[in-house]
C-alpha cells in the first residue's frame, strides 16, 4: 500500500518536470497592430519511468510506460501586415458653404489628413476589442468676413426708376475737406434728377414735361434713367435753350440695342447736350447683373454710341457700397459714378450730409486708384419716417442740401426734382420713397 503512494507520487512529480512550459517569449517585430502569432501543436509519444520502493524508501522494481505529451513545434511566419504602411489618403477639398459662394473667403487652413484605418482582426478572439482613437476633429475655418451693407431695393416700378435706396456708412467725425475737382470729371456745376410719369405710373405728355421743366432752373445737367415714354426727346426739347445739358440713362441691359437707338434718334446727330450715358442703376447693388455683365454691356454701349458720333463719357451707376466693393466697375466707366445718401445711414443728421457724401467719394476713389468720383443722387426726404438721427422734412432737406452743396462745387446730382408719387412706400425705405422732391408736387 504504501509502495503505490510512493509510485504515485514519482509519477507526478515527472509528469510535471516533462510538461513544464518554456520560458523565452516569441520576438516580433514591432508593428503599428496587436500581431497574436498562431501555435501549432503535434504529438509524439515519450517513456515515463515508474520506480517502485519498499516503506524504507529504497527501490525494488523499475518500468517504463508510454504517454502521449503535446509538445510545441516551430511557430510559423507570422503574415505581412498590409495595415503597416497604409496608402496616403489626399485630403477632401474643403467645400464653401452657400453662404461663402460670393463674401466668404475659403479658409487658409489644409483640413487634417482622415484617420488611419482600424487594424485588421485577429485570427484568435482577444480578450477584449481595443477601441480605436478618435481623431482630432479639423479646424473650423474662420468666420465669414462681414459684407458690406447693401440698400433693400424698393417695389420695382412698371417704369425704367431708380430703385429705393438705402446705402449704409459712418460719417467720419472729421471729415476731410473737399479737394480741387478733378479736370478729367464730366465738369458739370450742379445737377438734378427728373421722372417723366404721372402718379398712375402712366407717361407723360410732351407739354406735362415741358411744364416741369419751366420749374426746373438754376441746373446745368438733368439726370434721366431711361428711354421709356419718348422722355429722351421730350427733355431734350423741354431743355432747349436753358443750358441744361442731359445725363441719360440706359435702364434694362436686355435692351441695350433698342435704348440706344432710341438715343441716336432722339440726338439727331446733335451729341451737343449729352453730358454722360449711364448703363444700369444700382445693378450690383440690387443683384440685378453680375460685375462681368455691366462691365460688358459699358463697352458694348460705348462702341454703339460711339459709331453713332458721340464721344463723351460712358459710365454705369451703383451705391457707394457696390462701388467701393467692386472697383471694376470704376475701372470700365470713364468715372465713377455712385449714389449718396446719408438719410439711409441713420447715424447722421441732415447738417451732416456733406460730409458724409465726401468721405465716401473719397473711399471710392482710393479704391479705385484715384479715379475720379461723381455722385448721381444724393439729397434728404421731406415726409417719412425717422430713421435715427435721419428725421425727414423740410427744414432738413433745406439744411441736407446746403450741406452737400458746401462740399461738393461741382459733379453732384441732388434727388430729385419733384416728389415720385407713382412709387410705392414701405418700412424699407422708412416709408420716405415718394417725397425727396425738392420743389414739392409737379405742376403737371
Amino acid at each position: 500500500m504504501k509502495t503505490g503512494f510512493f509510485s504515485i507520487a514519482v509519477i507526478l512529480l515527472l509528469q510535471r518536470a516533462a510538461s513544464q512550459p518554456h520560458r523565452h517569449a516569441h520576438q516580433h517585430e514591432k508593428r503599428d497592430v496587436v500581431v497574436v502569432t498562431e501555435v501549432a501543436y503535434t504529438t509524439m509519444d515519450v517513456e515515463d519511468v515508474i520506480v517502485y520502493v519498499d516503506t524504507h524508501g529504497k527501490p525494488i522494481e523499475t518500468t517504463t510506460v508510454q504517454h502521449s505529451q503535446a509538445i510545441p513545434t516551430q511557430p510559423p511566419a507570422p503574415p505581412p501586415n498590409p495595415y503597416s504602411n497604409p496608402r496616403p489618403h489626399a485630403p477632401k477639398p474643403h467645400a464653401p458653404s452657400p453662404q461663402s459662394q460670393q463674401s466668404q473667403p475659403q479658409s487658409s487652413h489644409p483640413p487634417p489628413p482622415p484617420p488611419p484605418p482600424p487594424p485588421p482582426p485577429a485570427s484568435t478572439p482577444p480578450a477584449s476589442h481595443p477601441t480605436p482613437s478618435t481623431p482630432k476633429p479639423a479646424t473650423p475655418p474662420p468666420p465669414p468676413s462681414p459684407s458690406p451693407p447693401s440698400s433693400p431695393p424698393a417695389p420695382a416700378p412698371k417704369h425704367s426708376s431708380p430703385p429705393a435706396h438705402t446705402p449704409t456708412g459712418n460719417a467720419p467725425s472729421n471729415p476731410t475737406p473737399p479737394n480741387a475737382p478733378s479736370s478729367n470729371g464730366p465738369g458739370f456745376r450742379s445737377g438734378v434728377s427728373y421722372s417723366p410719369y404721372n402718379a398712375d405710373n402712366t407717361c407723360k405728355s410732351t407739354s406735362q414735361v415741358a411744364d416741369d421743366f419751366g420749374m426746373i432752373n438754376g441746373y446745368s445737367v438733368v439726370r434721366l434713367y431711361g428711354t421709356d415714354c419718348n422722355q429722351v426727346a421730350n427733355v431734350l426739347a423741354a431743355v432747349k435753350g436753358k443750358g441744361i445739358s442731359l445725363f441719360l440713362g440706359i435702364f434694362d441691359l436686355t435692351q441695350i440695342q433698342s435704348e440706344c437707338k432710341t438715343i441716336i434718334d432722339a440726338v439727331k446727330g446733335d451729341w451737343s447736350q449729352i453730358n454722360t450715358v449711364s448703363v444700369g442703376n444700382e445693378l450690383i447693388n440690387n443683384g440685378g447683373a453680375s460685375v462681368g455683365q455691366v462691365t460688358a454691356a459699358i463697352g458694348q454701349v460705348r462702341s454703339t454710341l460711339q459709331a453713332a458720333g458721340y464721344n463723351g463719357p460712358v459710365v454705369t451707376v451703383d451705391t457707394m457700397v457696390a462701388m467701393k466693393a467692386n472697383p471694376d466697375l470704376c475701372h470700365a466707366s470713364d468715372y465713377c459714378a455712385i449714389n449718396c445718401h446719408a438719410f439711409f445711414d441713420g447715424n447722421v443728421a441732415a447738417d451732416g450730409a456733406g460730409p458724409f457724401v465726401l468721405d465716401w467719394a473719397q473711399q471710392v476713389s482710393k479704391a479705385a486708384g484715384g479715379k475720379t468720383v461723381v455722385i448721381t443722387e444724393t439729397g434728404w426726404p421731406t415726409q417719412g419716417d425717422t430713421n435715427n438721427k435721419a428725421v425727414p422734412s423740410k427744414e432738413n432737406q433745406d439744411a441736407a442740401i446746403a450741406s452737400i452743396k458746401k462740399a461738393f462745387g461741382q459733379n453732384a446730382i441732388l434727388y430729385s426734382a419733384f416728389n415720385d408719387l407713382w412709387k410705392k412706400d414701405s418700412a424699407a425705405t422708412h416709408n420716405a420713397e415718394k417725397f425727396w422732391g425738392i420743389l414739392g408736387n409737379a405742376p403737371s
